[in-house]
């Protein structure tokens, strides 16, 4: 079944195929959250959220092979909702990236598999030095693999003002790994970040 099919399906109120959505989509939209957050009970709380969100606005989907971005959009927005929440009334203490784990689901799949490395463990710390806008310009882009044209509507950047965030973003996660290795920052590291 395609994602038309699957999205139609979904509209006419077949709970299978709400099944089959959130199956497919879960373990993106918690690194997507986790990735923002940086708390899994938190990225897990906030991707039942968003499946509630996306199942009340699912006839707003007019177009099936837009449900991707729409979806990321959703969840984008969301974390940015939580992050201004959390500013607002902070916790009552940070946990070390070093004590996270990697988010648990009923089978794995690649976002997991990813999430449980090490080498991934070491950018995910790294991206919570980053500032605001570099950690989500390479989440978009670099983890998610979103084209920088969506990245800049996403965002309400120009196409240009991206690009080169871009490239600083990724200098600056290069200068943050380096710095969590204890290196000497600003060696020519070229930091290559997989999705």
């Amino acid at each position: 079944m395609n994602q038309a099919q699957l999205l139609q399906r979904c509209q006419a109120g077949d709970e299978l195929a709400w099944e089959v959505l959130v199956r497919t989509h879960q373990g993106k939209v918690c690194a997507i959250a986790w990735h923002y957050l940086g708390d899994q009970d938190e990225a897990l709380d906030l991707a039942q959220e968003v499946f509630v969100r996306v199942y009340r606005g699912l006839d707003a989907c007019t177009e099936p092979d837009r449900f991707e971005h729409w979806l990321t959009r959703m969840v984008r927005n969301a974390c940015i909702d939580q992050l201004r929440r959390r500013k607002a009334r902070p916790p009552r203490q940070d946990v070390p990236a070093d004590e996270m784990t990697s988010l648990s689901a009923s089978s794995p799949d690649p976002e997991q598999q990813w999430l449980s490395t090490s080498r991934q463990k070491l950018v995910h710390r790294a991206l919570q030095r980053l500032s605001d806008i570099n950690r989500e310009i390479i989440v978009l882009k670099d983890i998610q693999g979103l084209p920088l044209e969506e990245i800049a509507g996403m965002l309400e950047l120009p196409l240009g003002t991206v690009k080169s965030r871009s490239s600083r973003a990724r200098v600056e996660l290069a200068r943050a790994i380096v710095e969590i290795e204890g290196g000497p920052a600003g060696g020519g590291l070229g930091v290559g970040v997989a999705s």
